[in-house]
């Protein structure tokens, strides 16, 4: 199949220089190749978007030389894939109804790489359609697979995870669902994103095997910290990225990915040197930012 890549920011803020050097190794991954590089807003859960955000992401992509090929696809607009997903999952008997509250799951959960471990309260409990949170049933479950940066990523899901969120109280789909309904409708081959998501793949992975999907190959990049070693995020109060920066930033971007110095003077001179050169081998042990 032919390369299809992605960039799938959630619009919660400004694009900051974590997402950028997510969204430009994504880029660099397409286009070394030939392939084709999609964006997608994440927005699926809406009481988090803010405002503007979406725009301005897609602006800054612009102003970066980072070109996306076809129309921008909004999760907000896609609610009638997810619930044809979730209403599949129903069938099979992948997914039951909890009626747990986050108190009760920290008061009774141990942790896991990712917080507190679901203890599977309501998995026996036949819990009707008026119980809105749906969970999908990990039972037994055991993801491996290899990441292109990372290597070998393995997960017992029960074990570590426990059965997870895939409808939400407020009737929105979450996350992981939502973002496996995507790949697959979109036929995305690669997925190349940030490391704060590795530990999401083998939930990923799990819902895919369970609808008939194919799974995407991956590359989780580093994350960038900032001076206290936090991950630069809106929450840290990371600085968004400045167009009239652009090439200052995409060289330091390429450095922290260790890729080689470019010569270009221009946004788009900088990265098509660098998707010539584009070598994810190195990206092991990011320099810093």
């Amino acid at each position: 199949m032919k390369y299809r890549g992605r960039f799938a920011p959630s619009p919660t803020g400004p694009l900051h220089f974590g997402s950028l050097v997510a969204a430009v190794a994504s880029w660099l991954d397409a286009r070394a190749v030939g392939g084709e590089w999609l964006v997608r807003i994440e927005d699926a859960d809406t009481p988090r978007t803010m405002e503007g955000a979406a725009d301005d992401i897609l602006r800054t992509l612009e102003a970066f030389g980072l070109h996306w090929d076809g129309e921008v696809v909004w999760q907000s607009r896609r609610t009638a894939l997810y619930e044809d997903a979730a209403a599949r999952l129903r069938t099979l008997g992948a997914t039951y109804r909890c009626k747990c509250s986050r108190r009760e799951i920290s008061d009774s959960g141990l942790l896991g790489p990712e917080g507190v471990i679901y203890p599977g309260t309501c998995r026996r409990l036949g819990l009707g359609a008026e119980v809105a949170t749906e969970r999908f049933d990990v039972s037994g479950t055991h993801v491996v697979f290899h990441d292109r940066v990372q290597g070998a990523i393995e997960q017992h899901l029960e074990r570590h995870v426990g059965d997870f969120v895939v409808k939400r109280r407020d009737g929105l789909h979450a996350y992981q669902l939502a973002v496996v309904v995507d790949d697959s409708d979109q036929a995305i081959t690669d997925v190349v994103r940030g490391a704060d998501l590795l530990w999401s793949t083998p939930r990923q992975v799990a819902l895919q095997r369970r609808l008939g999907y194919p799974t995407p190959r991956y590359l989780h990049v580093p994350v960038v910290i900032n001076e206290r070693g936090e991950k630069l995020s809106k929450q840290t109060r990371a600085p968004a990225v400045r167009p009239e920066d652009a090439i200052e930033t995409l060289r330091r971007a390429l450095a922290f990915l260790r890729q080689p110095a470019t010569q270009g003077g221009s946004a788009a001179g900088i990265l098509a040197q660098a998707a010539a050169a584009w070598d994810p081998a190195v990206i092991v042990g990011a320099a810093p930012a």
